[in-house]
């Protein structure tokens, strides 16, 4: 019997935009963007749960739009936008940083126990104000809700919005709450992001 040949893991250079930032890496083809944030680029907010999509423990903005990055090859997101819970608060110098809204309101409401769920849960929340901003309707949107126009960010609509992000501790009353004060302060939907776009 012969041992198994051993190979060169296939590479590729690609180009991130993490949290506004360039970063230019040689990842291996199989490098989950998650692997690439908190392995290479020691951004670990974005949490490995279940590492099959079904928790929203790893949830990041790319392009806006909220993604699993556990289901992301980082092949396949060369030139992509990628924000990650580091990237939400605002200011300079580092350390100066004003949280983002939902931040404030996270802590405001006490939306979060043990924490691991939180940075996903964040990411999460934004993308779905964008979406009920962007008047995207969802399974629990009243079927004669006029088309492009922002859905109401109510507890129902929140909650299914939500509910791909699980929290083990529980703290989902807390989450529900802080959406919706932020949705009901005008900071988001129609509010604008920190790079001018609305939530």
């Amino acid at each position: 019997m012969t041992a198994p040949a051993h190979t060169t893991p296939v590479t590729t250079p690609v180009t991130l935009h993490v949290n506004g930032e360039p970063r230019d890496l040689v990842v291996d083809n199989r490098a989950t963007v998650l692997d690439v944030l908190r392995e290479r680029l020691d951004l670990t907010g974005a949490k490995k749960g279940c590492d099959h999509g079904q928790c929203g423990a790893c949830t990041v903005l790319v392009g806006g739009t909220r993604m699993n990055s556990c289901l992301l090859l980082a092949v396949a997101h060369d030139g992509a936008r990628i924000t990650t819970v580091e990237g939400l608060a605002t200011g300079e110098p580092p350390g100066s940083a004003r949280l983002h809204p939902l931040q404030e309101a996270f802590l405001d409401r006490d939306a979060y126990q043990c924490g691991y769920c939180t940075p996903g849960q964040l990411c999460s929340a934004i993308g779905a104000l964008r979406e009920m901003g962007a008047g995207r309707p969802s399974a629990v949107t009243p079927a004669d809700h006029p088309p492009g126009l922002p859905v109401p960010a109510d507890g129902a609509e929140i909650r299914e919005r939500m509910s791909g992000n699980l929290c083990r501790c529980g703290a989902y009353g807390g989450i529900v709450r802080a959406v919706g004060d932020v949705a009901r302060t005008g900071t988001a939907p129609g509010g604008r992001d920190p790079e001018g776009g609305a939530w």
